[in-house]
Parts: C-alpha cells; structure tokens; sequence
C-alpha cells in the first residue's frame, strides 16, 4: 500500500476558510463535553476512506513522513504561472533516469505534482535528495529559464517534527474537482488519461527503491557515494515547512 499512514480530512468554515484536520476518535465525558485531556485516537487510511474520498463524501489527506521517518512517495509540487513548462521540463529529467513518474493537475486547476512512488519504504531524507537532484539536473538544463513554479517536496521534512506528522499532500482524484477536470492524472500533453484508473495499473510500476543508487540521480551528483551530502540549490527553495496542504 502506497498510503500507509492516518489521514486528514478537508473542512470548510461558515466565513470560506478552508483546511485540513487529522481524523481521530472523540472522546466524550458528556453528551455534550468532549474530554480535554483524553489522548487522541487517530484514525488509519482505510480501503473505506479511499472509497468515501473518491465517491466525494470527504477529502482526504495524508501524511508522507511515516513514523519510522520513511515514505513510500515523493511528491514535487507547482503552483504558479510556468507550472506546465516547469512540470514538462522536470519530468524529462525522470525519462533521462529511467523514474517512473504520475502528473497530476492540483485541486484548483493553477498547478500541479509530480508523484513518484517506491517498491519499498525509503528513508525521508534520502526521497527528498532524490527530489533535489531531479531539481538541480532539471536548472542545469534550463538555466536561463529556472523553476520559478516549484514550491515545494512531499514529504517536506527529512525528520518527524515534534508533536505533529510533517505537511500533508491531498489525495489525487477527489470527486467535485475531478468532474471539472482538476484532481486527476494528465498525459505529457496535460489532457487527463482517459481512463484515470487504468492509469495506475501494474504496467505503471513504482520507482525501485534502488532507483536511488542506480540511475542517473546516482551518476550525475554522486550522492549516494558521497555521502548523502547536502545539495545547495533545490532544498534551499524548499521554505515553506509549515503544517497545511497543498
């Protein structure tokens, strides 16, 4: 399972705030009391909150960084003007290293991620030099152009922040937005796939975790061998590490 963690469920506020909660269990002292101090009971990613978030009766959200400070995805995400051209030119970087990689267009239809998914759990902080690398490799090819779009990594922390999960990513392919062609997987023409779940059928296999050490991330900054030393460059754009969604 590529999900493997609790999850978040989208709110809306009478005055158009909108934001994310982690689901847990309330406990009640009263009908009408909830405990102040009862420790919270949150709840798992289930095959029933994947139905329910696909079926529109809720969008979730979930937390890449695992406990143990793993993943099982990265998730590189656009937001501004440039997001298609930025999105193309990284991708390119991905076939260039043989990376197996999903575009999805963002709920509000401005932007977009770029999802990549292990065989097998990753360190966090090895996933997101991962990202960086792709990144850079991407700037060297464009330099005169940049990345004006990129904001961010998913997961956004190489290490469990304490008392909270590190930055949620929403799921893909959320019922209202889908219907108006937002939330789904796109082609590298940017047309949504004609048929969404085909899309993630076996023949589009996950990134080896080895993929690490042996494409071309590992030949063209050498930092598997070196150490997993800090790349100066993506990571420094890499800023907005407070709690939220995309």
């Amino acid at each position: 399972m590529l999900f493997r963690s609790i999850y978040a469920v989208r709110w809306e506020g009478r005055d158009g705030k909108t934001g994310y909660a982690p689901a847990y269990q309330k406990i009640w002292s009263s009908p009408l009391q909830r405990k102040p101090d009862a420790p919270k009971e949150y709840f798992p990613l289930t095959d029933q909150v994947v139905r329910d978030h696909l079926t529109g009766k809720l969008t979730a959200g979930v937390y890449p960084l695992l406990t143990d400070e793993t993943c099982w995805f990265l998730a590189v995400d656009f937001d501004k003007a440039t997001w298609q051209e930025d999105m193309a030119a990284c991708l390119q970087t991905c076939a260039e290293w043989n990376i197996p990689a999903g575009l999805e267009r963002s709920r509000s239809g401005r932007g977009g991620h770029i999802w990549i998914f292990f065989d097998a759990s990753l360190p966090a902080g090895l996933a997101r030099k991962l990202g960086a690398a792709m990144l850079t490799r991407t700037m060297e090819r464009r330099h005169q152009v940049g990345l004006d779009s990129y904001d961010r990594l998913f997961p956004s922390q190489d290490t469990m922040p304490k008392g909270g999960f590190g930055n949620l990513i929403a799921l893909p392919l959320q019922h209202l937005p889908r219907s108006r062609g937002n939330s789904v997987f796109l082609d590298h023409n940017f047309n949504p796939h004609p048929d969404q779940w085909a899309f993630r059928a076996p023949h589009h296999t996950a990134a080896p975790a080895g993929t690490c050490a042996s494409c071309g991330f590992q030949k063209s900054i050498g930092i598997i061998r070196r150490g997993l030393e800090f790349i100066r460059s993506p990571l420094e754009y890499d800023k907005r590490c407070k709690y939220g969604a995309c």
